[in-house]
């Protein structure tokens, strides 16, 4: 078992005051792009919380099913306020229902990271500004759920852009019921190890016309850029955003043939961390070390980015 695990203990201000110092060190871009959930799909919910919890060495907190008759939740959140949501089929779900669903095929064939979101203060107002951007963006839905303690939950969303929801660019949230209920089940993060979700890889067929969307959409410079052999893909980085583009470098490599079957999705997810860690020899993207936890017990890819 590859387990991430921080050679030093971080107690929960530290890790609060490493998260404001790592926001204060981004450089400006045109919109801010602050990730409120990263999703992984699959079939069984309990297979997947086992598996993460075993293969990353990150607890998950059950948070109960959407009121779509379809889905079901649970979480781990951390202190930057942002958390991967793991998403499995409820118990005796309507089938009508789950083939309707935006990441269906993602559920059904556990297919891992399938979408994310951005957190937003104004649904409309991001609505209005991609519009004029000349990003086609739907319209507002309420959504929610009951967590296990009876709270309830409510929130609105947006999609924008191709794809199922959230899958090349991100969708849109916000919430009518207090965040921190939605976040924070227990009151608290349920990991402080890592700072939070800090990069979305998302695999594209064409790494120059992602490039020009993304731009275009969210105002941004042109992207570092660099080559990881190991992992087989060309990669561009919007410095000081959570977004990489990651185009494979064969068309029968791993991520060629997800994105054939999946199309632009997200491919990866990288939390942030403060300090060195055990594990695998790590990878270097954009001059930081990149550890990652074997995909092959996971079964989808999670990495850790060590951080100025």
């Amino acid at each position: 078992m590859v387990e991430l695990r921080l050679k030093f203990g971080a107690t929960m201000n530290s890790m609060r005051s490493a998260v404001v110092l790592m926001v204060l060190a981004l450089p400006a871009c045109g919109v801010e792009l602050k990730i409120d959930h990263v999703t992984i799909a699959g079939a069984r919910l309990g297979e997947m919380r086992a598996a993460f919890s075993a293969a990353a060495g990150i607890p998950t907190e059950y948070g109960g099913p959407h009121s779509n008759h379809a889905t079901e939740m649970a979480l781990a959140s951390f202190p930057d306020g942002s958390y991967i949501e793991l998403m499995g089929i409820q118990q005796g779900a309507d089938p009508a229902a789950v083939a309707a669903h935006t990441w269906s095929r993602f559920l059904r064939e556990n297919g891992g990271p399938c979408a994310f979101a951005l957190r937003v203060t104004d649904v409309n107002a991001e609505i209005e500004r991609l519009s004029h951007a000349g990003i086609r963006v739907g319209g507002t839905e309420k959504s929610g759920r009951t967590r296990p303690d009876g709270v309830a939950l409510s929130w609105e969303t947006a999609d924008a852009g191709p794809g199922p929801r959230g899958s090349f660019f991100p969708f849109l949230i916000r919430d009518f019921t207090p965040r921190d209920n939605r976040v924070y089940p227990s009151g608290k993060p349920t990991s402080t190890r890592f700072g939070g979700v800090g990069l979305v890889v998302i695999g594209v067929h064409s790494l120059e016309e992602s490039i020009a969307q993304y731009r275009k959409a969210f105002q941004l410079p042109e992207p570092k850029r660099q080559r990881d052999e190991a992992f087989g893909t060309d990669l561009a980085w919007f410095d000081g955003t959570p977004v990489a583009l990651a185009a494979p470098l064969t068309p029968v490599s791993w991520l060629a043939q997800r994105i054939a079957h999946y199309g632009d999705s997200p491919c990866a997810f990288v939390l942030t961390a403060i300090g060195g860690m055990k594990g695998r020899k790590p990878s270097n993207w954009f001059g930081r070390p990149l550890f990652w936890v074997d995909n092959g017990k996971l079964g989808w890819r999670l990495g850790a980015w060590i951080v100025p």
